[in-house]
Formats: C-alpha cells, structure tokens, sequence
C-alpha cells in the first residue's frame, strides 16, 4: 500500500520499478483498474502518475485507448545516448577535479558494481556511480538534464548490463577517468567520459536490433 505523503512520485516510482523489471512489459496496455488495486491507490493520483511518465516518453497516452509501456526503439536510443557523452562532460568541467575521499566512494562504488548481485543493482550502482562523479557540479539545470537522461536510459542500460562483460568494461573504463582525475587533467579525464558514456552504444544497438527481429518472426 502506498501512503499519502507524495504519493504522486510514489506512484511514479512504482510503475517504473513495475516497467524496469518486466511486470508492464513494452508496448503492453496499462490496466489502469488493476494497476489501482495492485497499487493500493485511487484512479485519479494513479493517472496524474501515468500522465508524468508520459511527459518523459515512459509511457504513451493513446487518445480513448488509455497508457501504454513506449517501445524500446532505436531512433530513441540513438536520440536520447547523443545527449549523455555531451552534457555529462561538461558538467564535470564544471565540477572541477574531486577531492582524495569523493575519488575514494567512486572507487567504493565500483568494487560495488563489479560484484553486483543482479542487473538492476548493476545499473543502480553505475548511475550512483556517474551522480557521484559529478556531484560538485554547480549547475542545478544541467543535473536535472543528467537526471532525466539516466532516469530514461535505464531500460536500455539494463539490457546492456545484463552482461558482466559490460559491467567489467564499465568499472575499467570509470577507472580511466579516476585515473585522469588523479593526475589532474580533467581534459583527459572529460574523454575517458566520452568514452565510457559510448562504448556500449553498439552493444545495446545490436541487442535492439536482435529482439525487434525476434518479435518480427514471431509476428508473422
């Protein structure tokens, strides 16, 4: 049951756990009835919920058909990872180069990830990861922009790091930019980001690619 106070974000962070594990899979009818009861909340609050993911392409609002889970695509994933390896450097130029005891919880943070127990701690973990890297940045308007960005990117990270061999390259290549960061060149330490923040475009590209052919061949 969810309680009262904010149960708006609430709400919200209950679909997304329900759409990130797999109960509302992608392209699914949301039954909103149900989804109530399951909830423990009234239609109203649960539809301003559903209404907020839609505004951030969570979820898709079909005139007299009601919500449905978006699709993962690819034109959204090449729309939405053109953005990260942009902003995120820059908000680290902005940070400045990180204290001995934030490069010691990012170094915390990583063993963390390398021995995660599943993938939804493994993306947990890697985003902690990136908000820490960034934490000092002074512009609250490109954090928010960050924030989103992952908050959005999740579905597709979560099906890149359900491989351990992604999650080793990513503790290797977040010890590049620790590594840069050390030896204070944040010119070095902003292109191991970059770099990090692509590596796994192609991986979850072919990945896409791989299930929209499956659901196509089951289709016909």
């Amino acid at each position: 049951m969810i309680g009262r106070q904010n149960i708006s974000d609430k709400i919200r962070s209950a679909i997304d756990e329900l759409i990130f594990a797999g109960g509302l899979p992608a392209d699914s009818r949301i039954n909103e009835v149900h989804l109530a009861e399951k909830l423990g909340v009234s239609r109203t609050p649960l539809r301003e919920a559903l209404h907020a993911l839609a505004a951030e392409n969570i979820v898709t609002c079909v005139p007299r058909r009601g919500f449905f889970v978006s699709p993962l695509t690819e034109q959204e994933f090449c729309d939405i990872y053109a953005i990260r390896p942009i902003i995120d450097p820059a908000a680290l130029a902005l940070a400045g180069l990180p204290s001995e005891a934030r490069i010691a919880k990012l170094e915390s943070l990583d063993k963390k990830l390398n021995n995660a127990a599943n993938t939804n701690a493994a993306v947990d973990l890697d985003d902690a990861w990136h908000l820490e890297l960034l934490s000092d940045c002074p512009n609250q308007v490109m954090m928010d922009m960050v924030r989103k960005m992952i908050h959005r990117t999740r579905r597709y990270e979560l099906a890149y790091l359900r491989d351990q061999r992604n999650i080793n390259n990513a503790v290797s290549e977040h010890a590049a930019v620790i590594d840069a960061l050390r030896d204070g060149s944040m010119r070095s330490a902003c292109a191991a980001l970059r770099r990090n923040l692509t590596s796994g475009n192609a991986p979850i590209l072919e990945w896409l690619r791989n299930t929209n052919l499956s659901e196509g061949s089951e289709q016909t």
